[in-house]
């Protein structure tokens, strides 16, 4: 087995764990730091929204055209007045994106274009977008990203329970906010495949997010009959235990979206590539974060609020603190320093501290000979 699975493997059996929730407001603090930085970057420059938001008109060159990007994207911005974002297609045509005009001017601007370029007004093809679809388009994303947030904190409510409802709302709304403020920091176009890209996140992210809960659902049932673990002991225990699972599948998800992004539209220029690609790579790293860091810890410390839980956590110290005042701390795996198994010991010792905490092998039939029972 490789270093990485033996790790996956000792994490999944509570062999070896990092204290997530105990550092929880170290997390809090990065994401509020993140999340005020996208905000600022939203407000301070805005979303660079497409044409299909502003309404506009988008004109294709016939194939084999002489004249650069560069030199079309001056033509276009003398003739309109506006700013043009200009294309190279793979058949040699040029596509040139003007947002913000007159569907009436559009003639004026096709007809300039065709004389600058040296080409025939015939031989270009105008599409027009008003801004009313536009309109729709966004008011559509809206109800939809709505619809979805609803139905999500339903089900977890049902499925679990409120708490983690509310934690899985958090994370997602921690997530887009992100993926947003990084496009209007970065000045990415946004278009409607960028809406599909942060639709496609959330589901990448409540879909880890509800991996851990299922996780912590099994463990904590009956947890207020033992005096072995608190909540936040076995919230770590979740993390831990599904943490490989969460890296690799983040990992896997993100190979194939950063080669849409830094390849297919960064190398290739296919700009077309990048709103959909950003938005994807973006929430689907901001996804495996919340998912670990925010939402698991904050149902950590919702739960740990209630006066079952309260409770419960000192029950727990106070064994805790009882078997470390007798002179026979608890190691890692349940014995006493002598080497004899403590009864005591499972109901006292921390979860995630070390290796899981089992009985000794007890020998059984002693002084019995060896050979068939008869």
């Amino acid at each position: 087995m490789s270093k990485l699975g033996s790790l996956g493997a000792r994490l999944h059996r509570g062999e070896v764990g990092y204290d997530f929730v105990k550092n929880r407001k170290l997390w809090y603090g990065i994401s509020i730091l993140i999340t005020i930085t996208a905000i600022l970057g939203l407000a301070v420059r805005g979303l660079n929204m497409g044409i299909e938001f502003q309404g506009g008109a988008v004109f294709t060159t016939p194939k084999h055209m002489t004249a650069s990007v560069s030199q079309a994207e001056t033509f276009a911005e003398d003739a309109s007045g506006h700013d043009a974002i200009v294309q190279k297609l793979g058949d040699g045509s040029l596509r040139i994106q003007i947002a913000g005009i007159e569907t009436g001017k559009s003639d004026e601007i096709k007809d300039a274009l065709a004389k600058d370029l040296k080409v025939n007004p015939e031989q270009i093809n105008a599409d027009l977008v008003g801004p009313s679809w536009g309109e729709q388009i966004a008011n559509k994303a809206w109800q939809g990203l709505a619809i979805f947030m609803v139905l999500v904190v339903i089900y977890l409510a049902i499925a679990f329970e409120w708490r983690m409802a509310v934690a899985a709302l958090v994370a997602l709304i921690h997530d887009i906010t992100i993926t947003t403020g990084i496009y209007a920091l970065v000045g990415f176009e946004v278009t409607p495949g960028t809406v599909i890209g942060l639709l496609t996140i959330l589901g990448y992210s409540l879909y880890d997010t509800v991996v851990v809960f299922d996780s912590l659902k099994e463990q904590t049932k009956d947890i207020t009959k033992q005096t072995r673990w608190t909540y936040s002991d076995l919230a770590n225990r979740s993390i831990n235990g599904t943490l490989m699972r969460s890296i690799n599948t983040t990992v896997v998800a993100l190979l194939p979206v950063a080669g849409l992004l830094f390849i297919g539209g960064g190398a290739l220029g296919a700009g077309m590539l990048n709103d959909i690609s950003l938005s994807l790579f973006v929430g689907l790293a901001a996804g495996a974060y919340s998912s670990i860091f925010i939402a698991t810890p904050l149902v950590a410390d919702l739960k740990e609020h209630e006066p079952q839980m309260k409770a419960l956590r000192k029950r727990v110290l106070a064994k805790r603190a009882q078997a470390a005042a007798e002179g026979t701390p608890v190691t890692a795996e349940g014995t006493t320093d002598d080497g004899s198994y403590d009864d005591d010991a499972e109901d006292a010792a921390p979860a995630v501290v070390g290796p899981r905490n089992q009985p000794a092998a007890r020998s059984r039939g002693r002084g019995r000979p060896s050979g068939k029972r008869r």
